[in-house]
């Protein structure tokens, strides 16, 4: 006995690294489990100054969540990028990674080399993926009322919001919903007291420049200034120069010329990404010209976009009335909508493009439903980009099966690495039908045989009754890509955690290399 526990005490030492990072990724998926599934309920998030959001967003969840063990901030950086490239499906990578560390551990402690452990969990995520693929269901039309069942499931059942989500897709389009590089969870503005709308247009969340200029110009051109409006510079030692004063004269009349030229073409709305000087404000407070300063680059993009301008720099200024006049872009109404204290664009000449306008009555609901729409927003897109699938768990419920029945074919001590990953792809229904108040033993085997009756990739537990239903005829789907990257960024960070043999803590950045022991 005593011989027994000398061996198991070694084994401990031998993998105290892992089984460290395995409690660390463990605290992880904790923070989050229970929010997933139509059932999953909300986390409240405390800083430090007292600062509270309630939310049921894992991403949220995951990013705010004070961490500081090396493994726990692998896997919110994974789920960070699953974030940035498909914009939902960061609970379910979170899970499953946390579902493919455990199993792993376990095969580990029992004295199953860690190599062959990896090595088989790649094998068994790679053919995973592959039956994602394979049971993708293509969506061809935006006006596909499965697109509205994708957006109400991403949207936890806001129907409201799923609606605007889905309205607005159907704005913009088949084609710039494929787009890579357009984002429809962009096209979303959250606004206190507003009332929740779809409109052809943009919103701007700036004032205009001084109260003095007009709150509305219509049917104007744009022009687009990335850059200061104001005259050439000239360097203080120059400038106690004659030469550079006069120099400085000429400059600051050019300057006024351009800003002349501007108001004789006919604009009444500029946008400037730096400042603007007293001299301009003036001239263009007196023109009538609806002035806004230091806009993002990314707002610059869009109201290029939807204008038809082309922004150009402050030397674009000196061009010719001709030249300016092919920088410009139109717009039917610019005004400022003081109720919600943004500027509102309507009418432009160029791409067309859609607001998704969130409105709530306090702050904290207008966060809340903002995640939510512009996870529904990634959905919907994910879905036209890549197809649709069943949710609810079950699709994987039936890879796991697919797994279980391709580690016959696995030789060797791999076959472990591969059961891990068969195990972990039943997390997700589990925790769903755990968060819905079921005995998930009970529940997934009822589920499980249902699928083995049929051959039903679709059926799963219904969070209400307990009972298996299809999830496609209940309309519980899931884009394809949210499923197809998760449990691809899921086996990502589980290999990269099992991989790590021990943590060595870094000297400081301070200490200076000094060229010995």
């Amino acid at each position: 006995m005593s011989n027994n526990k000398q061996k198991w005490s070694e084994q401990e030492d031998r993998h105290s690294t892992l089984l460290s990072n395995a409690q660390a990724v463990r605290a992880v998926t904790a923070a989050v489990e229970g929010t997933l599934g139509p059932k999953g309920l909300d986390t409240m998030l405390v800083s430090r100054n007292g600062d509270v959001i309630v939310t049921n967003d894992g991403v949220t969840i995951l990013d705010l969540m004070e961490i500081t063990h090396p493994a726990a901030k692998m896997l919110i950086n994974i789920a960070r990028a699953q974030q940035d490239e498909i914009g939902d499906g960061t609970t379910t990578a979170t899970l499953l990674a946390g579902a493919l560390v455990q199993e792993a551990c376990a095969h580990v402690q029992t004295g199953v080399p860690v190599t062959r452990v990896i090595e088989g969990i790649q094998q068994g995520i790679s053919r995973a993926l592959e039956e994602i693929q394979a049971r993708s269901r293509p969506l061809e039309q935006v006006d596909d009322p499965r697109l509205l069942q994708v957006a109400r499931i991403a949207g936890r059942e806001h129907g409201d919001i799923a609606s605007l989500v889905v309205k607005a897709a159907q704005l913009m389009g088949l084609e710039k919903l494929r787009d890579p590089s357009f984002r429809l969870s962009e096209m979303i503005v959250s606004s206190v007291g507003a009332t929740s709308e779809v409109f052809h247009g943009l919103l701007l969340n700036k004032q205009r420049m001084s109260p003095h200029m007009p709150e509305k110009v219509e049917k104007t051109w744009v022009f687009l200034l990335d850059d200061a409006l104001e005259a050439e510079g000239i360097d203080e030692e120059a400038l106690r120069t004659e030469t550079g004063f006069q120099t400085y004269l000429q400059y600051k009349e050019e300057f006024r010329q351009s800003v002349r030229r501007l108001i004789d073409l006919g604009v009444r709305f500029i946008c400037t990404g730096r400042g603007v000087s007293p001299v301009a404000e003036e001239m263009l407070t007196e023109a009538g010209v609806f002035v806004v300063q230091r806009v993002s680059s990314r707002d610059m993009r869009r109201l290029a976009d939807y204008t038809g301008a082309r922004p150009v720099k402050r030397t674009g200024l000196h061009k010719s009335p001709d030249e300016l006049k092919k920088m410009l872009g139109w717009c039917a109404h610019v005004y400022q909508d003081k109720r919600m204290d943004m500027i509102r664009l309507e009418g432009g000449h160029g791409k067309p493009m859609a607001t998704i306008l969130v409105g709530a009555t306090t702050a904290e609901v207008v966060g809340e439903r903002a995640r939510i729409a512009k996870d529904a927003a990634s959905s919907v897109q994910a879905a036209v980009r890549g197809g649709i699938v069943p949710g609810g768990g079950a699709l994987e419920l039936y890879i796991s099966r697919v797994i279980e029945k391709y580690r016959e074919k696995v030789r060797g001590m791999a076959a472990y690495g591969v059961d891990a990953v068969a195990k972990a792809l039943r997390r997700p229904i589990t925790q769903i039908v755990l968060n819905a108040g079921f005995n998930p033993l009970e529940k997934i085997e009822d589920a499980n045989a249902g699928q083995i009756h049929t051959n039903c990739d679709s059926l799963a537990i219904d969070c209400e009754s307990g009972e298996v239903v299809d999830m496609m005829k209940r309309g519980v789907l899931d884009p394809t890509l949210v499923k197809y990257h998760a449990l691809k960024a899921a086996g990502e960070v589980a290999v990269a955690v099992l991989r790590i043999q021990t943590i060595v803590r870094m000297r400081s950045d301070g200490m200076e290399d000094q060229g010995g022991f």
